[in-house]
């Protein structure tokens, strides 16, 4: 087969792989997506985000006017997520209605996500010598980086992968000056979306600095369209994506203090594809990376010092009692033993495999590749996000292991199968660690009808635990008071403090934050321990079916969620 033809033949199994796969997930999941119960809680509100903009709010105010106290929550968000499913449902809505619309497009989104980065990884896979279609098809089962593409999904992390897919493409490929500004746009965007994969961009663009010092014509020239096309990105991203959370104080997002880091570290690369057109000699290019890459680091770290801890900011208590209860940012050390295999199996298997194919050839760009697992893993280690960008990064070495085994007979192969299969290890960590009973059922809370029964209630303000915050946001014409998100502290604070705090305090909680109703589901709160039982407590008198006077029942008993009308008392207590 002739060299032009595989890059479509890899192309093309990505998208059959892709379509396949959404279409069984889409009939799993129809009655859900249909109503747009949406896989996350992040993913509903990033639909509510497109809907305010679509209905006429600003393309760079990102706040949230519905959650916690007026005028609403900045978030930490970007716009430029929204850009295709808002297009998409922009252009559709009047053919099919906005309901058909907004379905239409966070099924194909996610869709379009997924082939992209599979044929991403089937073309570096092909840059390292193996084969694209087989490290295509072991992408499409890496759980859990498979979970980010599933209808529904249209928050950020998806794409954030297909951006981070090219940085390593252009890292590990041939140098040419496309490919360098392909990975420095891609490098940009990512950053303006969300902090979460800097260190892996930071490893990447890394890469091709250590690639250019021995590179040659390749490597200056992709270094050079890295450099431009990343610090002209960053300028340009300025002054077109700016939000209206630009002057937050902290480095949670594209934000002032943030871009200023990035536009600075940005400098370095820049400064060293100009004086490689001057110097070609790899000793003096050498020096000369060793000089700027700590003068960068660390005047981007004294620029903006929160940016070595970004959600610094959080309050302690609310992080101990929020932050440290969510899967996906707990370390892989903290995490249930089966919860772990399953994140971090295929992950672990691909490093292993990249150490093993590193040896046999020597190949420096599989190093490349292996710096850029170790990254991940060195995430996951911190937070168990960090193995979404592992598992898609595992592909290729497990490929080639695939392919290597292929000659050795079926023994050999169904074993190397075996391992690529990264839908097996959650089932590998269910089985070694079967998880306990988790309590009450809580699914009822957040179904399409439970939603519909909060949203028929006259518009008004509702407290309710983190999660169910949000999905109230999206489905309902209320305003919210705590929703999981780290900048809305001061409503999750006075959320806990309203279920958890002594029962005689929550009145005047809730006339401060205005609020008309209360809801609450059974399980809620479980995570904290026996404490949320006790009867002093506003939870406590709830979950044992004795609310305080001050709570009028609007559902059913046993109806979940438990919802209540705030009636103020005549007399409250002191604070």
């Amino acid at each position: 087969m002739d060299e032009p033809s595989r890059p479509a033949r890899d192309l093309g199994v990505a998208l059959l792989l892709a379509g396949l796969l959404t279409c069984a997930w889409t009939v799993q999941v129809w009655a859900s997506l249909f109503a747009l119960r949406l896989p996350d809680t992040d993913d509903v509100v990033r639909l509510q985000q497109i809907r305010d903009w679509l209905g006429g709010q600003g393309f760079g105010d990102l706040a949230q006017h519905r959650l916690g106290s007026p005028p609403g929550l900045e978030m930490h968000w970007s716009r430029l997520p929204d850009l295709v499913p808002g297009a998409l449902i922009f252009l559709l809505s009047p053919l099919l209605g906005t309901h058909a619309a907004e379905l239409v497009a966070v099924t194909l989104w996610p869709a379009l996500l997924f082939a992209a980065a599979l044929a991403l990884v089937a073309a570096i896979a092909r840059a390292l010598g193996t084969s694209g279609p087989v490290a295509a098809l072991i992408a499409a089962l890496a759980y859990p980086a498979t979970s980010l593409f599933m209808p529904g999904r249209i928050d950020h992390h998806g794409l954030q992968l297909v951006l981070l897919l090219i940085v390593a493409r252009a890292a590990i490929g041939r140098g040419n000056l496309a490919a360098g500004a392909a990975a420095g746009l891609a490098t940009a965007a990512s950053l303006v979306i969300g902090i979460e994969t800097a260190p892996l961009l930071a490893i990447g663009g890394t890469a091709i600095a250590v690639r250019w010092i021995a590179g040659g014509r390749e490597g200056q020239a992709r270094l050079a369209g890295y450099a431009v096309g990343l610090v002209l990105a960053l300028a340009a991203a300025s002054a077109l994506l700016r939000t209206s959370g630009w002057d937050w104080p902290g480095c949670d997002g594209f934000t002032a203090i943030f871009w200023r880091a990035a536009q600075l570290a940005a400098l370095a690369p820049l400064a060293l594809a100009a004086f490689g057109f001057a110097m070609q000699s790899p000793r003096a290019r050498r020096i000369a990376a060793l000089i700027l890459a700590p003068v960068a680091l660390f005047g981007a770290c004294a620029l903006a010092p929160g940016c070595v801890q970004p959600y610094g900011r959080v309050d302690p208590l609310l992080a101990q009692l929020w932050l440290a209860n969510v899967a996906e940012a707990q370390p892989l050390i903290g995490a249930p033993l089966g919860h772990a295999i399953g994140y971090a199996g295929l992950m672990l298997a691909g490093i292993a495999a990249g150490i093993w194919v590193w040896r046999r050839s020597r190949d420096p760009r599989w190093l490349v590749l292996l710096a850029l697992q170790l990254g991940a893993l060195a995430l996951t280690l911190i937070q168990l996000r960090g193995a979404y960008a592992g598992a898609l990064l595992a592909a290729p070495a497990l490929a080639a292991l695939v392919t290597a085994a292929r000659a050795k007979g079926v023994i050999v192969l169904l074993p190397a199968w075996l391992v690529s299969a990264g839908l097996l290890y959650p089932i590998a960590g269910s089985a070694v660690a079967p998880e306990g009973a988790s309590g009450p059922a809580t699914g009822d809370c957040t179904s399409p009808a439970a939603l519909a029964r909060l949203a028929a209630l006259p518009p008004g303000t509702l407290i309710a635990p983190i999660d169910m915050g949000a999905w109230a946001l999206a489905a309902t014409p209320h305003r919210v008071v705590a929703a999981p998100y780290h900048r809305g502290g001061a409503g999750n604070m006075a959320m806990y403090r309203f279920f958890l705090g002594p029962i005689e305090n929550a009145p005047r909680l809730a006339r401060q934050w205005r609020v008309d109703y209360v809801a609450l589901c059974p399980g809620d709160f479980d995570e904290l321990g026996v404490q949320v039982a006790d009867p002093a407590r506003l939870s406590g008198a709830l979950r044992s079916g004795r609310p305080p006077a001050w709570l009028r029942p609007l559902s059913p008993p046993g109806e979940a969620p438990a919802v209540f009308a705030f009636v103020p008392p005549s007399t409250e207590p002191n604070p």
